[in-house]
């Protein structure tokens, strides 16, 4: 099931499944790191899942992103 970019701005990124029971956020901190956030709801076919890292560079955030999109991708 595709991903698709929701919201993009200064501060954050974020994609939600087309399903939309889960998203995947990236967060600007006040102090320059950032947040990786997963959220898979309970109402999802999937397992409900909620995560947070932090991450000192915006492109380990993105890079950890992308693995749980590619990892909470299902099929139609």
């Amino acid at each position: 099931m595709p991903w698709s970019l929701g919201r993009e701005d200064d501060v954050i990124t974020e994609w939600e499944r087309s399903d939309g029971y889960a998203t995947v956020r990236i967060r600007e901190r006040g102090d320059g790191g950032f947040v990786a956030r997963l959220d898979v709801m309970e109402q999802a076919d999937d397992e409900s899942v909620y995560e947070r890292e932090r991450f000192g560079d915006r492109e380990a955030a993105l890079d950890r992103a992308a693995a749980w999109r590619e990892a909470h991708d299902i099929d139609d």
